[in-house]
């Protein structure tokens, strides 16, 4: 599995003009399965993420993880986090987890997420999304379950 990983101070997704998510601090989470990838694999991201020190403590160090912090997770899929652009301008997506796949991935990440005890929102998979955030610092952090074992 893959996730881009964004600090935001606020972050909301819409589909056809309603609201399907609102956090305000914590973090965007634009989550894509992987062909292969397991219910393992996506709670072990799940728990990488929920423990990652991205935010700051009382001397400005990044040494606090949105469960340190109260923070919440906005979910959303995002499979173009598959796109192979090694063989030209457009890119393929064939290493993505089929839709039906990755859906369930895509559910079982955000609850694990919920079970460690952080507030989940999510965008609505397979939908066309608006995502609107303010992302805080910027910190942008990709994570990818193949760097793990």
């Amino acid at each position: 599995m893959r996730v881009l990983v964004q600090r935001v101070s606020q972050a909301r997704v819409t589909v056809a003009e309603r609201v399907t998510g609102e956090i305000g601090r914590g973090l965007l989470l634009l989550v894509c399965a992987m062909q292969g990838d397991t219910e393992a694999e996506a709670e072990k991201l799940a728990a990488r993420v929920a423990k990652l020190r991205i935010f700051r403590d009382a001397a400005e160090k990044m040494n606090l993880s949105v469960q340190d912090v109260g923070g919440a997770a906005l979910v959303v899929s995002q499979f173009t986090l598959a796109a192979d652009t090694s063989r030209g301008n457009r890119p393929g997506f064939s290493t993505a987890a089929p839709p039906e796949i990755g859906e369930r991935l895509y559910q079982h990440f955000a609850a694990h997420l919920r079970g460690l005890g952080l507030t989940v929102e999510m965008g609505e998979f397979g939908a066309d999304m608006a995502v609107a955030l303010v992302n805080d610092g910027p910190v942008t952090i990709w994570m990818d379950s193949a760097e793990r074992g």
